[in-house]
């Protein structure tokens, strides 16, 4: 994460040495996410790179030129990831089955847990889902239809979710102001994390960055090993600094 600690970045150090292996860079994630989109393209730019994993929320904007990644500024919200995009439709239902079974979810793991899955695969449909679990809870069903649960359509969805939405751009704005960047002059937009595939937050970014589309919706998973790479001495004919 871009808020990583001085203990932490040296706990991880420490782990990597008990398993055997040598640290060579300690990477932050919208770092690893620049190196590993830019791996195959020259020339120079600015890019502006989003983060929305699971639990944290990372921006960076940086200049790129000819293999030198100068990173002008970083931010984020450690307070807000993927999960929370989650737990809102969960505990809509959640009070829903309270309010017309008289029985909490919130007491029982497992019924909580098959709901949120059911929910995450629903909010990936992002169009209309209905969402169906036998046996829930005590034995009763739950499913979701126009006369008995509420269906997650997406307007409902991003009813629920809509304050997150909007705070999604603030440290969007912050980052641009300290790296003294226009919004007109960033040549890409990189987003990485699945709930950067939410249409409305693709949509707000577009919007925001006056209508340019990001460039590039890639997993977090894909830009580790990628951005570690030119790291390793097999990789290093290639020229690659990162200047912060």
């Amino acid at each position: 994460p871009w808020l990583l600690q001085d203990s932490y970045s040296q706990a991880t150090q420490d782990a990597v040495l008990i398993v055997g292996l040598n640290v060579l860079r300690i990477h932050t994630k919208p770092t690893a996410a620049a190196i590993a989109y830019s791996l195959d393209k020259k020339g120079i730019g600015k890019r502006n790179i989003h983060t929305l994993g699971r639990g944290t929320y990372d921006i960076s904007s940086r200049t790129i030129e000819e293999g030198i990644f100068e990173v002008k500024a970083i931010d984020g919200d450690t307070s807000l990831g993927g999960e929370d995009f989650d737990n809102r439709p969960v505990n809509h239902f959640v009070q829903e089955f309270k309010r017309k079974r008289k029985k909490d979810l919130f007491s029982n793991a497992r019924a909580l847990l098959r709901l949120r899955t059911a929910c995450e695969r629903a909010k990936r449909t992002l169009c209309s889902a209905f969402i169906e679990i036998d046996s829930l809870f005590e034995g009763i069903d739950f499913y979701t239809s126009l006369t008995f649960y509420t269906s997650l359509t997406r307007a409902r969805f991003e009813d629920l979710c809509q304050d997150l939405f909007r705070s999604t751009l603030e440290p969007v704005e912050k980052d641009l102001r300290d790296a003294k960047m226009d919004r007109s002059t960033a040549h890409e937009i990189v987003s990485v994390g699945g709930s950067t595939r939410i249409p409305r937050i693709v949509k707000l970014v577009s919007d925001f960055f006056n209508g340019k589309e990001p460039s590039a919706l890639m997993r977090p998973s894909r830009t580790v090993l990628p951005s570690r790479l030119p790291s390793c001495p097999v990789t290093r004919r290639r020229r690659l600094r990162i200047s912060s």
